[in-house]
Order: C-alpha cells, then structure tokens, then sequence
C-alpha cells in the first residue's frame, strides 16, 4: 500500500471521489462532511447541516453538484462552489445507507434500512418511483450484508457480510449463483469491490484490517492492518488507480501499486517495460520497438513491478530490479538481431540485491543492503570485486565509469570503487531519483518535496521546494532542469530560478528534453511529446549566463510578454530592458526612473501629465543633477518655492529675482520675503514688511542694517511704539552661500553606458533615433517645452511667447507687460554630452523592507518594513479590520523596533538599518531573514497574567484596558509554528469571552437605577467561558444580586453552580445558605435569562441569542450580534467590521506552505 493522503477525523462512514480533480468527500459518524484536497493535501470545505451520521455521499459526473444521506432520515444536494445545501429531500422512514447520481438521467438514487429503493429527480426534486419489486435473491451469507457492488465490466457481484466472508457472485438474464467464498477476515465485512484496473477485489472489515484477494485465483494477496482502527467504507477512483479508506478516526487515500514506469535513456533511445515486455522508443524516428518478454514472477503479490532500469549501450544488456523475494535484479544480454522478435525468449540471469546499475561496459554494481557491501559482477553474474560502502546505503546509482553515488537517510555520496575514495557528499533529504546531465557536469536530486542541484563533485548550487510530489526530470541540452510535479511541468537554471512552463491533467515521467518538445512516458507506458514554449527559460538562461547578444536577438524576435518577465528584469537589475516589453504609460515611466533614463521618464510624464509623476521625475532628475528638467518638473507643478530655491542653490540669481516678482504679484508676501533672503536684498525686505503692516519688523530691519532714512521715516509713524533695539551688537548681513557650480548641471554621478541601451536604441526605436538626432542628442524647448522662467504665468501654465497675446487675454490671469523684466536668457538644456556618451544612473539595491514584503503576507512584518498601507490591506482582507486607530501606535512601534539608527557624521541623513531575526556574522549577506518584531507570543501570556490579576481584584477599567490591548496586538503578531497559530486562536478566545465579560460588568455599575437589568448582566457574565476562580467570583456576586432582588429560584441556580465549580469554604458556606433560604420560593421578577437554554451573549446589545436564532459574528474575535448588528464596527474587538467577509488569522508563515 502507498499511502497518498491521510486525514484525522471522527469515524468516517462515506467516500466519494471527484471524477475529474483532486477532490474527495468524507462523510463522518457526526454528521459533518468534509471536502478535502488530497494532492494538495488541504481541507477544502466541510457541511454541516445533517442531524446524526452521514453514510452515503458521492459528486455528481459534470455538475458542481453532490448528494449525501443520513440516519436523520434526509437526502442533501449540496452545490460546493456557492458552499450550502440547495434543497433536502424527504421520503425515506429510516436510515438512508446510500445514495448515488444516476450517470445519465437527472436522477438520485437511494437505498434505505425502510427496505425501499427511491428515484429521486434532482431536478424537479420529486421522488419519481419506489423500487420494490426484487429481481434476484442471492442467498448464501448467514448473517447480514453490509455491501454489495458489481464488477465494472463483467457479469460479477461480491458483497461482504457480518459472518465474516466476502462471497463472490456471477448472474445472467434469468438467474444469478454463488461462485466463492474468500474467507480470512477476523469480524464484520463492512465493504467489498473490484478493482476497476486490475483483476482483484479488495475489501475491509472491523477487524481492522484491508485484504487484497485475486480474483480469478481467489486466494488473499495482501492485508494492510491499523492497530487501533476499525474500517468502514471503500472508495475507488472512477479514473485513476486510487483507493480511499474511512475508518474509525479518519481516512486514507492510498495506491496499491507504483504507477511509474521503469525506464533508461541510452543516446537516442530509451528503453522501458511495459505489459511484461522490454522494449525501445527512438526519439529521432518516434518509432517503438517490443525487444523480449520479460517472466513474470511466481509469487502473486503487489508492487512486484520493476523498479528501475539500467542498460549498457556497448553490450546490449539490461539490468531490471524489482521488489520480489525482497529485492532481486534480473540480467537480460538483448542479441542485436533479436529487436521486434516477440517470439525471442531468454533465461535472466538473476541474483539478490535491493539495487544493480552498470557502472562500466561489462560490469555492473549490485547492493547488498545486509552487510552495505557493493559486488561488482561481470555479464556472467559472478562477483569480480566486493567493496564496503562509507556510510550505511539504502540506493545506489550510475555516477560515472566506475563509480557509485550512494543514498543514505540525510545525504548522498559519491564513492570511486576503485580507489575506494569518496569524491563528494552532500547533505540531502531522503533522494528517490538521480538524474545526471548528458555531459554528466551536474546532477539533480530528486526527492518527494525538494530538488537539489548540484555539480559532479556534489557541491551544492541550489535547492527548490515544492508543495506537491516531484515526479520526474530530464537536463535539456542549454543545462536547464526540466521536471514534472503532479500537476505541472517546469524549468529550473543554475542559479535555481525557477518557473511554470505548462500545467498537467496527468502526471507524466520526462524522459529526454530536444529544443521546445519534452518526451515522456505516462503512467500506462505509452510515449508522448510535450510541445512547450521555452522562450522565457532560454531568455532567462541568457541573461544569467550574461550572453546579452542572445538576450538582444530573442527582445527583437520573441514575443515575450507579461508581469512576470517585467518583474523578472527588475529583480535582477535590468530595468532597461523590461523597459523594452512595457507599452503602459505608468509601468514605462516606474521602469524609466528605475533605469535612470530620463527621456523615456520625461515622454511618459508629458503623456501622463499627472502631478505625482512630475514631482518623482523632479527627485530622480534631481539626483542626477539635470537643472533643466528638474527646472521644468517644477514648473509644471507649480511648485514655485522649489524652484526659487533650485534657482539659488544653482547660481541663477536672476532668476531668483524675478521669482520675487511673481511672488509679489501673486500675494505671495512670505515668498517674496523667502526670495529676498536668498539675494541679500535688504531694501526689499523692509519694503515687503512695511506693506504687509509689519512696521516694527520693518524698522528694526532698516535699523540693523544701516538704513537710516527709511529708518527715521518708519520710526516717525511708530512713534511711541518704537521697538528698542540691543547695545553693542555687531550686526552684519545674512548672504546665502556661493554654489558649487554656478549656472549648469551637476552630475552626482558617471557611470558606463547600460550593456543593453546601444541594441535597444538600434532595435525598435528608429523613429525615435531621428528626433533625437534633429534634437542634437540634447533636450531642447521643443521637445521638453521648458521655457524660461520669465514665461511661467500666474497660474504656473508654461507658454511660448507666440502665445503671449492669447495669455494677456486670459481672464485671471497677470499683466506682466509693464514690469522691466531682465533680458531673455538662453533656455537651460538637459544634461549630457552627445548621445553616444549618455550615462546611466547605476540601479540601486533592493532596500530590506522591500525583501520583508514581497513574498510575505503577514501583516507584521509588512508593518515592520513600514508597508502600513500594504498591512491595513492585508488585516481588511485578512480580518475584516476597518478600524485602524487603536493600530497606530502598535505600527509604528512594530517599524520603530525594527529598525535600528545609525548617524555617520553630522551633515548626512540618519542611516535606517534593518534588524533581522536570528542574524549572525556567518550569515550570507545576500539571505535576508524575516524582520526583528517587537511583538511575540510570550509577551501575550505576561499581559494575560496581568489582566487576570487585575479581574481578580476588581479592577475592571484596568482589566478590560489590558485585555484589548491584547485583542489589538495579536493582528501584528508572527510566530513559528503550528502549535503557536492554534494557542494564538485560542487565545483570542478566551480574550474575548473576559472582554464581553467585563464590558458587561462595567455596564451594569453604571445603571443604578434598573434592578432588572443589572441581574440580566450579571447572569449574562456567568455564561463566559472564564477561569475558574473568577467564574466562582462572578457566581458568588450574581447569586447575591438575585437574591437581594427577590428572584430566588435564578438565585438558587446560580448558588448550586457556584458549589459545582470548587469554590473555598467561605464562598460555599454563603452558596447553601443561599439554596436553603430559596428553598420552593419562585423568581419576584421575570428575566431575560433562560438557564436551560443554551445560548450567546450578543456583544453589542448585551442580549441572549438562543440556540437556532440568526446571529452574526466578527471575523476577527468571533463575538456574535443580532442581524441589526452587521456592517456595523465590532464593540469586543474594535476592529473589525461585524459580518464581514474575511479569509482568517493569518500569523505564521507554515499556514500558507
């Protein structure tokens, strides 16, 4: 048996497959059914609407449909992409034990302990006939029959009964006859059936065990035992060879043989068995050829296939190995004559050994796992050398002439049996298959999850994880690895890149890779060719392999596309050539910046004409040091005050001047006054002051800096209120600096030239070519409209002087016709010598947080790389959160913690390092670890300490701050494991049960002045699950309250729960005189509180909701509210939207593995 999936359940009692996905249904003892996943090996859904066990489930054939029946006397269809129940069917007056879609008509059919067999139509949902009318009676069982099924194809019935026998049957048109009885089952047979593909029945029994019987022999083959489990229910894939079990807690999905055939690739052909022959496939004629008969074994049992193959081109020989007498080999010596001759039969020579492969032209290496020897034997079968093996060996395999890699539990080695040396180890999870490049320079290591690459010596060169079983692989002749998982065929390059190439229906075995076309052999031994597309590996390959003349040819001529290409490019720096592929405006202007060219930036930003965009080219051209187009970013912001100071900070001191101009006739007096600062002009300061009715300002001014005439005029209309000014001051006049340069571009940097911008500029960009040619390789006004600042207008639109008599008329606008404006100066032009010397920017690194984030969906480390928007997305989705202030300060404390500040000297900004989880100094600087986070799960339990020290003395305020403050804190949370993510959810909780609580506490102290609804609270507070030292305080304070208040049957209630749940003797002494004083005596006052009726307390109108009531709850905290409640913001958590859709808590990084 190969087990493929296993679940942990209650008693399963019905299965059923999905005909075409990896689906099955398991119906349980408890009326739950469940959808699960059992590739993937995930729970995908579970119904819950039955009223007892379900014994009957099955999927319909094309429909998103399926049926189930129970002991509650009722039959569901279910449509599992909406997830509920469409419609119940009622009819049968007992236990339904089967139901089953008909394949062709719109019909159910059902059987039932009534006696009676039912039609249903689904689709009128009418009970359409009740079969009563018996055709055959087989009798033969002594007692009663659990199961009963026919043969797929033949005339054959076997069923199992609870005398222990599995009985098989055969019928004609008139009559049907016992034909055997398989006898070995230890208790009741609870299920029997053929198998659809292999001449066997299988069945299970409460003995515990599954038996495999063949059917034409009728003799037992195999049993599969559990030590604790009784089985009752098989399942067969209608499709596939896949069995399903269900027994008393859970169910297996399982195989009884392996499927993957046992092949060798020898040059142009590969050998393989099929239907107990060898035979050959020629790749370059497609042609397949049958070689000789292969005996089959004497014993009958399971997984008697073989296993792997070996073949010697140079002597035509053939070693097959199998699992038979526990692991022998076979030797077939082909004669070259012998090729399509079905009659050919030879005697294998045979010997024991759980592996054999050639390792030179007539010898090959055999295993002996009981002493971990090698023998290496001749074509005669007769040992030539026996060698012991370094380390203890399950496997061996071909890893060169004369040498062996050995497969131990945690590693690989390869050993030279000559000299008795071991070339190369490595550590490696348990290796199912090797697969060596045809120049044998690389090998790849196959085991159930991962893939190791590695080269001749085994020194490690990258390791890929999948989430579902790897099949198969084959080297391509560029030195791509391509393989196969369940579902899906795909590429990995050395640098362990890796990528989907194409999905699957059927899991398929590569046996050679040629250009585009994959050859494989399917799990029924038939050869088939894979047509792909391998343009973006070999792109991807070229780029890795710095082969940038492939790189160029394949941007010219392929048709490659998409996100993931782009975001390709961009990982590995190469946003000069995703610049290539991208046609949206957005994308080509990120891109531009991203590469530093800025005339693709500036032809994207005047097409866009969008604020952001000219603010970002500004910063990146800033960077650069290119004036003009920073200049005339600017300006088409009207971002004025940045211009002024870019103006200054340039030397353009004119221009400064007439920025003060604009400023003025804009009312702008704080930036005129800013304008002459930055000139030294102390008369104009004096000036703006004294118009804006600053006069003292004004005079003070004029005063400190000589101006005795404006001086005295100011100080005549201050009179007495002039401002006194300091003795013995020397004053002197504030003059910015000189710049660096004055009056041009001030490259940061010079770099070379991009490896790619000469052949993209050559390819597809001719068009382009002869513009910038006209424009003399450098931005002039007619291409980047960048005039003069003398031209920039009120509003901040730039216009060309032609259009000056169309401005003068704008209504709005400024009259500058009057104003002595400086000479026209030459219009600044962009950085740069000619286009054959352009500089590129070099691309920065990838910052920390970015890494955090990009393959993260954890809430707390997008919050601690300081992604807050990103983690606000992520909780909405995640948790249904929509209110984010209680957050706030967590964010910035889970950003501040994990970041560290570093100040390198004192003119330059604070350097922000990120701090990583687990860092050490032999650490790989290219491995980033996941963020430090200031939030941890034992920092919970100490917080939770303190609230429940708080609730028990009585401080609820304090309390129910502490308690939220956990609620609010759990969302940023990480934690490492499983068993973390479930004591997490259980936290939340009990957190919220205690939050309930005492919002209800602290709402029944303020309502003084109703008795009745202070009881109702307080009896309320007794229905939280809360610790049992504070469920015996809120007892005790519940029972007086009721009892002061006259209703003493409630009082008596709560005073014989107080004395059930331990309490001290004080408190149990106060209890049965309570219970004694109450005696018969009835409640004074009727309550809103039924104690035997179980039910919820709604968190937002503090009201019971009773079992069967509609109810809504919060997706984060799981507090439930009356329907009136949904949309609203939950008043537990606050957070969180009540009735929101939410995926779930999502705080490690296994949940989404």
């Amino acid at each position: 048996m190969l087990t493929k999936f296993e679940t942990k359940s209650n008693r399963v009692k019905g299965l059923a497959f999905h005909p075409r996905r990896p689906w099955i249904l398991a119906s349980l003892h408890s009326g739950v059914i469940q959808m699960w996943d059992y590739r993937m090996g995930t729970l995908l859904d579970r119904f819950d609407e039955h009223d007892g066990p379900v014994r009957g489930v099955h999927f319909h054939a094309t429909q998103p449909l399926f049926v189930s029946g129970g002991d509650d006397y009722k039959i569901k269809v279910w449509n599992y992409k909406t997830h509920r129940c469409l419609f119940t069917l009622h009819g049968h007056l007992d236990y339904i034990r089967t139901v089953q879609f008909h394949a062709e008509y719109p019909w159910i059919v059902s059987a039932s302990d009534d006696q009676t067999i039912r039609i249903w139509n689904w689709q009128s949902r009418t009970c359409v006939a009740v079969l009563t009318v018996v055709k055959y009676v087989l009798e033969g069982h002594d007692r009663g029959v659990n199961w009963a099924s026919f043969h797929p194809t033949l005339p054959l019935i076997v069923s199992g009964a609870d005398d222990r026998q599995v009985k098989l049957w055969r019928m004609n048109d008139t009559k049907a006859w016992e034909v055997d009885t398989l006898r070995g089952h230890m208790n009741n047979v609870s299920c029997a059936m053929f198998h659809a593909k292999q001449d066997i029945i299988v069945s299970n029994s409460e003995d515990k065990s599954i038996r495999i019987w063949d059917a034409t022999k009728r003799t037992g083959i195999q049993t599969f035992r559990r030590e604790h489990d009784r089985f009752w229910i098989l399942a067969a894939h209608p499709e596939m060879n896949l069995l399903a079990a269900g027994h008393d807690s859970g169910m297996i999905v399982f195989k009884l043989e392996r499927e993957r055939p046992a092949f060798s690739v020898s040059g142009d052909t590969v050998f393989y068995v099929k239907d107990r022959f060898l035979r050959y496939y020629e790749y370059s004629t497609q042609k397949e050829v049958q070689v000789a008969p292969i005996r089959r074994p004497g014993t009958v049992s399971l997984n008697q296939s073989p296993r792997t193959l070996s073949y010697s081109p140079t002597e035509n020989a053939i070693l097959i190995c199998s699992d038979v007498d526990g692991g022998s080999y076979e030797l077939y010596i082909v004669p070259k004559d012998s090729a399509g001759r079905s009659d050919y039969l030879q005697e294998a020579r045979k010997g024991a050994g759980s592996s054999a492969v050639f390792i030179a032209r007539n010898r090959f290496a055999v295993l002996e796992k009981s002493s971990n020897n090698v023998l290496v034997k001749n074509l005669k079968n007769e040992i030539v050398k026996k060698t012991p093996l370094p380390v203890a060996t399950d496997a061996i395999y071909y890893a060169g002439t004369g040498n062996i890699l050995c497969k131990a539990e945690d590693r690989v080695v390869i050993f030279d049996l000559q000299q008795r040396l071991v070339l190369g180890e490595l550590q490696a999870p348990t290796v199912k298959y090797v697969v060596w490049s045809s120049d044998m320079e690389s090998v790849a290591l196959l085991s159930k999850h991962a893939i190791i690459i590695a080269n001749k010596k085994l020194v490690h060169r990258c390791t890929l994880h999948e989430t579902i079983r790897v099949k198969s692989g084959a080297w391509d002749e560029n030195g791509v690895f391509i393989y196969t998982t369940l579902n899906h065929i795909k590429y990995c390059l050395p640098n362990g890149d890796s990528g989907i190439i194409r999905t699957l229906d059927v899991p398929i075995y590569i046996t050679r890779v040629i250009g585009n076309i994959i050859f494989c052999i399917d799990r029924d031994g038939k050869n088939k060719l894979v047509t792909v597309d391998a343009s973006e590996y070999i792109f991807k390959l070229a780029l890795f392999r710095k082969r940038y003349d492939h790189v160029m040819s394949m941007i010219k001529n392929s048709q490659l596309c998409g996100q993931a290409v782009i975001s390709y490019l961009q990982q590995k720096g190469f946003p000069e050539v995703a610049l290539h592929f991208v046609k949206d405006e957005k994308t080509r202007f990120n891109l531009a910046l991203e590469s530093g060219n800025i005339q693709i930036a500036v032809a994207s930003a005047k097409e866009l004409d969008d604020k952001d965009h000219w603010y970002r080219l500004g910063i990146e051209a800033l960077r650069q040091g290119n004036v003009g187009i920073v200049e005339y970013a600017y300006q088409r912001t009207k971002n004025f005050d940045r211009l002024a100071f870019l103006y200054l900070i340039t030397g353009y001191l004119d221009k400064v001047g007439f920025m003060c101009k604009i400023a003025g006739q804009n009312n702008n007096f704080m930036g005129q006054f800013h304008n002459a600062l930055y000139l030294g002009d102390v008369r104009k300061r004096v000036e703006i002051l004294e118009n804006t009715g600053q006069l003292a300002l004004a005079y003070v001014t004029a005063a400190t800096h000589g101006l005795t005439e404006i001086a005295d005029r100011l100080a005549a209309e201050l009179g007495e209120n002039i401002p006194s000014l300091p003795d013995g001051k020397a004053s002197s006049l504030l003059i910015p600096p000189a710049p660096l340069m004055s009056c041009s571009d001030w490259p940061l940097l010079r770099v070379m030239r991009g490896i790619f911008d000469a052949g993209l500029d050559a390819t597809g960009r001719a068009d382009q070519d002869e513009d910038y040619d006209d424009a003399g390789g450098d931005w002039g006004d007619e291409d980047l409209e960048i005039v003069d600042v003398n031209n920039v207008v009120e509003n901040g639109d730039v216009v060309d002087h032609s259009e000056e008599d169309e401005v003068n008329e704008e209504e709005g606008g400024w009259d500058l016709e009057d104003l002595e404006l400086p000479p026209e100066t030459e219009t600044p032009k962009a950085a740069g010598p000619a286009r054959s010397a352009l500089f590129v920017a070099p691309t920065p690194g990838m910052p920390v947080s970015q890494i955090w984030t990009q393959k993260s969906s954890l809430a707390g480390e997008h919050a601690a790389a300081g992604n807050f928007d990103t983690a606000m997305r992520l909780l909405s989705r995640q948790l249904g959160i929509k209110n984010f202030a209680p957050l706030k300060p967590l964010f910035l404390d889970a950003h501040m913690g994990s970041h560290t500040f570093l100040r390198a000297f004192t003119s330059a900004p604070v350097i922000s390092v990120a701090v990583e989880k687990g860092w050490s100094e032999s650490a790989s600087p290219n491995v980033r670890g996941p963020p430090a986070l200031v939030f941890n799960f034992s920092q919970m339990d100490d917080k939770l300490k303190a609230a429940y020290k708080a609730t028990t003395e009585g401080k609820f305020p304090e309390a129910l701050r502490q308690f939220l403050s956990i609620l609010h804190t759990i969302p940023l949370l990480v934690v490492d494991s499983r068993r973390e993510v479930d004591e997490v959810k259980e936290l939340i909780v009990i957190v919220r049960e205690y939050v309930l609580g005492l919002k209800m506490e602290v709402k029944r102290k303020e309502m003084k002045d109703d008795p009745i609804r202070q009881q109702e609270l307080a009896a309320y507070f007794t229905n939280c699950k809360l610790q049992k030292v504070h469920m015996r305080l809120v007892l005790t304070s519940t029972m007086g309250l009721c009892f002061k208040g006259g209703n003493y049957a409630t009082a008596a209630n709560f005073a014989r729960m107080l004395l059930e749940n331990s309490p001290n003797e004080a408190q149990s002494k106060k209890a049965r005189q309570v219970v004694q004083a109450c005696g018969d005596r009835k409640d004074g006052r009727q309550l809103n509180y039924d104690f035997r009726n179980p039910f919820v307390v709604c968190g937002a109108t503090f009201v019971p909701i009773y079992q069967g009531q509609k109810n809504v709850s919060c997706p984060y905290c799981g507090s439930r509210f009356v329907p009136s409640v949904e949309g609203e913001l939950c008043s537990i958590c606050e957070l969180s939207v009540v009735g929101a859709d939410a995926s779930g808590l999502l705080c490690s990084a296994t949940q989404s593995r």
